[in-house]
């Protein structure tokens, strides 16, 4: 009996990817399938012509889609250096696409199969996260009224620290799955021509870190590699049989099941991120490629299922998203973080026709403690402030720091002024408490600046205006005080 496996993604495509232009977004899942049809042509080893056409197809759509992006880019970055380079990188693409054609004759050699996939995924995947992003980043800001050095400056920020490294691992994660993929893709496929290659096959699954299961139509396990006993705690034997839902319940959490084996079924393959719990209750994150095997009929006889270990990636990026949208001194949310948290808070004022009050608090006298006691006392004084602001707040209110001494507060869920004006006498009172730092003496108070959401029914980025603006009224009345927006 013929066995035939529909190909796994080698570049899964992920809606993380979109820049935002719809255009270029359309043309880089163009570019994704057609990589994904060449590493399919390349993993089987199809004859010559026909990997000609699909290397031609793939050059000349990028050719295309390259002039498209620079058109773009070239009506808001005309003669702009990050425009040069961008046009640069495009040309070397090509030239590397077309020389990778020329190794054809050594296409036996699956060290160079994989350095032709593992060029191509690492290569578009850093040029849509990265440089598209980047550059679409620009012409989104430059079309909301930013200048040109404005909207460069808000994406260079944008595009560096946490996101950074994000991309990184995300680059290092396709490495890994391609080659991986790839390599289990030309093991089945060597199996339909030869039982040594069957025998093979068999070595290298058992070797592999990767766990990787065959289950027969139903999902029952009819053969596992020693990583998937590891996985599951329990003896090959033992696995025979067992509904592999059942073995392995975190990676077929009970949101996902259904759409995992659904879409395997339909469309051959699925593959992505499943996070859940093991044996033992910890969060388990994996990455799975779940594969249908077909007979010669089109029937589907058995799934063949890859999981790959990637909790220390699931742990880092919880960590780095805490650290992109937290403030390292005082661990509040920061500016990032305050347009989500204030939309959120004006979408629930809107719904539940409650009052909404934006803060806009400044410290004073606190130029006075850094330069008589230190920069270090000052942000001594500025944890403690923090700590005050969150013991007098509701649960439901939001504290964020800006930077420096000045904080922003979000107080949902009112009823009238009277709530904010106890509220925010109660606060004053806190902040301007003596305190001990490094055995001296330091004090502190506030001027607060107050709008009311919906009678100011402005823009998020004006309501902060305006309570910015109320709370230099405070100042000017003689600080530690707070002054509403009428």
């Amino acid at each position: 009996m013929d066995i035939n496996i529909t190909p796994s993604e080698i570049f899964p495509w992920n809606d993380n990817f979109r820049t935002g232009i719809p255009v270029i977004d359309e043309q880089h899942r163009k570019l994704v399938e057609l990589l994904n049809k060449l590493a399919g042509h390349l993993a089987y080893g199809v004859d010559k012509p026909q990997l000609n056409k699909v290397f031609d197809e793939l050059a000349d759509y990028a050719q295309y889609h390259f002039k498209t992006e620079e058109s773009i880019w070239n009506k808001y970055l005309r003669a702009d250096d990050l425009l040069n380079e961008h046009v640069k990188t495009h040309q070397e693409f090509i030239a590397e696409v077309l020389k990778l054609r020329g190794k054809q004759d050594l296409l036996a050699s699956e060290q160079v199969i994989e350095e032709i996939v593992i060029f191509l995924t690492h290569w578009l995947a850093f040029h849509i996260l990265e440089t598209d992003k980047h550059m679409a980043k620009i012409v989104l800001s430059v079309q909301l009224g930013l200048s040109l050095e404005e909207a460069k400056d808000k994406a260079r920020v944008e595009m560096s620290g946490a996101l950074r490294v994000l991309i990184e691992t995300i680059l290092g994660m396709y490495d890994t799955l391609s080659s991986r993929t790839l390599q289990l893709m030309r093991e089945i496929a060597e199996r339909q021509r030869a039982e040594d290659r069957l025998r093979l096959s068999k070595m290298v699954i058992d070797s592999t870190l990767e766990a990787i299961f065959i289950t027969d139509e139903r999902g029952k396990v009819i053969d596992t590699n020693p990583s998937f006993c590891q996985a599951v705690k329990m003896g090959h034997d033992r696995i025979i049989g067992k509904d592999v839902r059942q073995l392995k319940p975190g990676l077929f959490s009970p949101s996902k099941s259904d759409e995992i084996w659904r879409t395997a079924t339909e469309n051959g393959h699925w593959a992505g991120e499943t996070v859940g719990r093991d044996a033992d209750g910890n969060i388990e994150g994996a990455w799975l490629a779940l594969s249908a095997v077909k007979d010669s009929q089109g029937a589907i006889t058995h799934y063949v299922g890859v999981v790959s270990s990637i909790t220390h990636l699931v742990e880092r990026q919880h960590v780095l998203e805490v650290e992109a949208n937290h403030d390292a001194l005082t661990g509040l949310p920061n500016r990032r973080l305050l347009q989500d948290r204030l939309e959120q808070a004006l979408t629930r004022s809107k719904r539940g026709g409650r009052m909404l009050a934006v803060c806009y608090l400044d410290l004073d006298g606190f130029k006075q403690v850094n330069d008589t006691l230190g920069h270090d006392a000052g942000d001594d004084v500025l944890r403690l402030i923090a700590g005050r602001l969150v013991k007098v707040l509701r649960g439901e209110d939001t504290v964020v720091r800006l930077g420096g001494d000045e904080f922003v507060l979000l107080l949902g869920d009112l009823d009238g002024e009277e709530n904010v004006v106890q509220l925010l006498t109660r606060l004053l009172q806190d902040i301007a408490q003596p305190m001990s730092i490094h055995g001296s003496r330091a004090q502190v108070t506030a001027s607060i600046g107050v709008t009311f959401y919906p009678r100011d029914h402005s823009e998020p980025e004006v309501l902060l205006k305006h309570a910015d603006e109320a709370m230099l009224a405070a100042k000017r009345e003689g600080k530690s005080r707070f002054h509403f927006i009428r």
